[in-house]
């Protein structure tokens, strides 16, 4: 059975913490002693952490030897903001997939209401990645961008890069992806899609149409789907 992962909310040398509500869940929930051993994430190398003190504020680790590790992908999600709550869902299982960083976007047909409230939630979509990285056995969280512009963040991505678009009929995902090198960027829209202005900014900058199929996916579905049959493909 493979130990319980935590990433370190402070370092220093060999000795590691856990703060706040991990040291809380840790003492209370899974009722933490002196001398347990656990996975502790510490600047980014994972290493056996030996419990020496707990309690629900704070529990402390002596960390001891690193525990090799696979390198996640260097593929990078362009999130067009859309409904809270299925957003986060798509944070939190796009983390388990192993996406190295997230980059919400306004589009045109992003609802003025959520684009205004998005910069105020960045902090929550940073916790629920910190915590569905401990619970997948990541090294690190993926980076989550301030939100963005579309101009603004398609024009800095690097590397491959795919815009997932109900209107290409023709070429598939798996199709773009076979001739593309990792870093990867893929872009997701908003409820309603792209405007045909937007697709062509994307065409402008480097940016390749592709397609998940037939069927209309869901923003949060597609990026899930994307996510998993990119990381299967170049890996």
């Amino acid at each position: 059975m493979s130990r319980r992962r935590w990433i370190a909310d402070r370092v220093q040398g060999d000795q590691g913490w856990l703060l706040g509500p991990n040291a809380n869940h840790l003492f209370r929930v899974l009722r933490a002693k002196i001398g347990q051993v656990f996975e502790v994430v510490a600047d980014g190398a994972p290493r056996l952490g030996t419990v020496v003190f707990a309690s629900p504020e704070q529990v402390e680790f002596h960390l001891g030897e690193v525990i090799e590790s696979e390198a996640l992908p260097p593929i990078a999600v362009y999130l067009s903001i859309f409904k809270f709550d299925r957003m986060e869902w798509a944070l939190e299982k796009l983390t388990e997939l192993g996406v190295a960083s997230i980059h919400p976007m306004i589009a045109q047909r992003t609802e003025k209401h959520l684009a205004k409230a998005a910069a105020a939630r960045v902090k929550r979509w940073r916790k629920i990645t910190h915590e569905a990285s401990q619970q997948s056995r990541r090294v690190s969280p993926p980076e989550i961008a301030e939100p963005q512009t579309l101009k603004q963040a398609i024009t800095d991505a690097q590397g491959s890069r795919i815009v997932l678009a109900e209107s290409e009929e023709q070429f598939s995902l798996k199709a773009a992806l076979a001739g593309c090198q990792l870093p990867l960027a893929l872009a997701f829209g908003p409820e309603g899609g792209w405007s045909d202005t937007e697709l062509e900014l994307f065409a402008n900058n480097g940016w390749k149409a592709a397609s998940l199929g037939h069927t209309i996916l869901r923003a949060e579905t597609a990026a899930i789907a994307a996510m998993a049959i990119a990381a299967a493909e170049l890996l």
